[in-house]
């Protein structure tokens, strides 16, 4: 799958919803029971996030719960992406790119968000075929402010800004033509999922779903 054909998938995949949950998951247990939370409060779209020791295992039991569409966040490497694919991550989400891991995606046929923060980093991304793009970290790379910067002269490229994102700003992010979704880590916060709080969860999740501009 060429970037083309990836970045037209992960900009249906960034239209679904209006927020993208970033997910830290330490204890397995709490996968599938959060992945089901999430899709009934109306976010589909998953991204966790290989930062802890159970994120794989975690990955594949979410990959099993109906409605869910589950991808891989901080891939950094072609070996990242290839153990992402193969728990079952049907996207991979990186904080920004290189040859060698957009090379692997590629032949995995693995759909991938890169990440930049530049206008040049967006027109190298631009140039390998990525029309739809990761705008990390957000907030401290100029917040809606330089998205909007960014779409006078690149109107071509959609964003999902990550990084700083909250439910107080993420308005302002969505209110911009060039912003398809953005991806946040406040609808799964840690302390409801060590207690239990799924229903909880599944509130935030459909304040976020129901966010416009």
């Amino acid at each position: 799958m060429n970037p083309a054909l990836q970045s037209h998938e992960t900009q249906a995949l960034c239209r679904l919803a209006p927020v993208i949950p970033v997910l830290v998951i330490h204890d397995l247990s709490h996968a599938e029971p959060l992945a089901q939370a999430l899709v009934a409060g109306g976010l589909p779209v998953l991204e966790v996030t290989m930062r802890s020791a159970c994120a794989l295992e975690a990955m594949a039991l979410m990959a099993k719960v109906p409605g869910a569409r589950v991808g891989a966040g901080t891939v950094l490497s072609g070996y990242d992406a290839a153990r992402a694919k193969e728990a079952g991550a049907t996207f991979a989400v990186s904080p920004g790119a290189t040859d060698p891991l957009i090379a692997a995606c590629t032949e995995l046929a693995l759909p991938l968000l890169p990440g930049a923060a530049t206008a040049s980093e967006v027109m190298a991304l631009m140039q390998h075929g990525y029309r739809m793009q990761k705008f990390f970290p957000a907030g401290p790379a100029g917040g809606p402010a330089m998205l909007k910067a960014l779409g006078g002269p690149l109107p071509q490229v959609s964003f999902c800004p990550t990084g700083g994102v909250s439910l107080k700003n993420a308005s302002d992010y969505l209110g911009l033509a060039n912003v398809a979704c953005v991806g946040g880590s406040w609808v799964a916060p840690q302390d409801l999922m060590e207690a239990g709080d799924w229903s909880g969860i599944t509130d935030l999740a459909r304040s976020a779903a129901a966010l416009t501009a």
